[in-house]
């Protein structure tokens, strides 16, 4: 078998076999292809696409490029999470909890944050003492005893993929929706979970940013998911504006506190409740939608999902005491005002993450050091009346020099007009599954 024989496959748009797809991949990870071979091919992929058995032959492909992990000491269906990554989605410290709390095992492995979009196991870090970087038979011992356990992936999990990402970033390759879907799904797989629950955003803060690109990724995963063996399920949610209204680490953590108090922001919140009926569901807590529902919100009304995160917290070895008495604040704190009256029509959400960034809430490249008090609280949001002078959002810094250019940033992400926009409820927009995509918009 040549590569350049694969590569003409491709290049004249026919399917490839699954040999030449596991031949490339063991290749190019061994270090036997070179990157010139590969980009070729993977140009070829963006241009002609792979139908769903090559999409699921990949993934399956760099899922057993390194290890993969075994949960079967874990009691249970387990059920994962992933989000497709957005500006002021601390989902996972909310949804995990309460998950847990309904007796359904949640053993997670998260990534970091690096751009715009935050990672959990940074908002994690800024619990004093907290350690994610736990070893596997410790990791499986804290899920058995206490139910949930989120750390940073430990182990060589999918290096093909790193390989293939990496080559995908410098090549003009990423906007593949077969590569993008098999880049998540073998780190997902590979995380051994018995079911995942696909959490793809769409708008201007998300990394799809049209709505019939992220059901297009929605349905590609759901569909891997299912050649594997996996019960997956994805709802496809809005990021066309920040979740909640904490941008940056120590601050969504506390307002993922104050929602598992029943007390968070209502489209946080209602994301939250649709997310965790979902693993439920996967997990067979239930066998309806709304019985799931009503077990989320049972858990939050009752207190058990906050204890369950505080039980998360000490097992892993973070201090609860700033979870109950409240973090250390940034330095500087300013606030950032209208300069005209009117209505909140649209908010650019990738810019509110940069501006979060330029105040030192995340990173621009990986070896950057992350000030976890930095970051923006939203006053207002799309849809509300904001006359001049009103505060917009309070910026949370380590020196007032990072304030200019974070307010610039904001002010131009916020457009204010005379007519308020119109009113949508579309917390959860699609649901997909291995059967259907169910479109679940609709005006208020």
């Amino acid at each position: 078998m040549r590569m350049y024989d694969i590569i003409t496959h491709k290049k004249y748009g026919h399917p490839l076999a699954d040999e030449e797809i596991r031949y490339f991949v063991k290749g190019f990870t061994n270090g036997e292809i070179p990157d010139y071979q590969v980009s070729a091919l993977l140009m070829a992929i963006c241009i002609h696409g792979m139908n769903e058995r090559e999409t699921a032959v990949l993934t399956d492909a760099m899922l057993h490029s390194g290890d993969v992990a075994d949960l079967s000491s874990i009691p249970g269906i387990k059920v994962d999470k992933h989000s497709t990554g957005g500006v002021g989605d601390k989902t996972s410290l909310i949804i995990g909890p309460i998950v847990a709390s309904c007796g359904i095992p949640v053993a997670k492995m998260s990534g970091r944050g690096l751009g715009h979009s935050g990672g959990t196991i940074d908002k994690l870090e800024s619990i004093p003492g907290l350690e994610t970087g736990i070893a596997p038979e410790k990791f499986l011992d804290i899920v058995r005893k206490t139910g949930i356990a989120i750390i940073g992936q430990s182990g060589d999990i999918a290096p093909a993929d790193k390989k293939l990402y990496a080559l995908r970033d410098v090549t003009a390759t990423i906007d593949s929706i077969p590569l993008i879907a098999s880049s998540i799904m073998s780190k997902k797989l590979a995380a051994g979970s018995d079911a995942i629950l696909l959490d793809v955003k769409t708008g201007s803060g998300a990394f799809m940013k049209t709505l019939d690109d992220s059901i297009a990724l929605a349905q590609a995963m759901v569909s891997i998911g299912v050649h594997s063996g996996r019960r997956v399920i994805a709802l496809v949610t809005d990021m066309d504006t920040p979740l909640g209204c904490a941008i940056g680490n120590s601050l969504e953590v506390e307002e993922a506190i104050n929602t598992l108090r029943g007390n968070g922001p209502a489209d946080l919140t209602e994301v939250c409740k649709e997310l965790s009926a979902y693993m439920l569901l996967l997990g067979g807590a239930a066998n309806d939608i709304e019985t799931c529902r009503a077990l989320s919100t049972d858990a939050v009304k009752s207190g058990k999902a906050y204890a369950k995160f505080e039980e998360m917290v000490i097992a892993q070895g973070g201090d609860v005491t700033v979870i109950k008495q409240g973090f250390t604040k940034a330095k500087v704190i300013s606030p950032v005002k209208a300069a005209t009256s009117g209505y909140i029509t649209h908010m650019n959400t990738e810019a509110c993450g940069m501006a979060a960034l330029a105040l030192g809430a995340g990173r621009v490249c990986k070896e950057d050091i992350i000030d976890h008090s930095a970051g923006i609280v939203l006053n207002k949001k799309t849809g509300d009346y904001v006359a001049a002078g009103d505060i917009l959002a309070t910026l949370h810094t380590s020196g007032e020099n990072k304030l200019s250019e974070a307010a610039q940033l904001l002010i131009s992400a916020v457009t204010i007009e005379d007519a308020p926009p119109p009113t949508v409820d579309n917390a959860i927009i699609a649901v997909v599954t291995d059967k259907e995509m169910t479109n679940t918009t609709h005006p208020k």
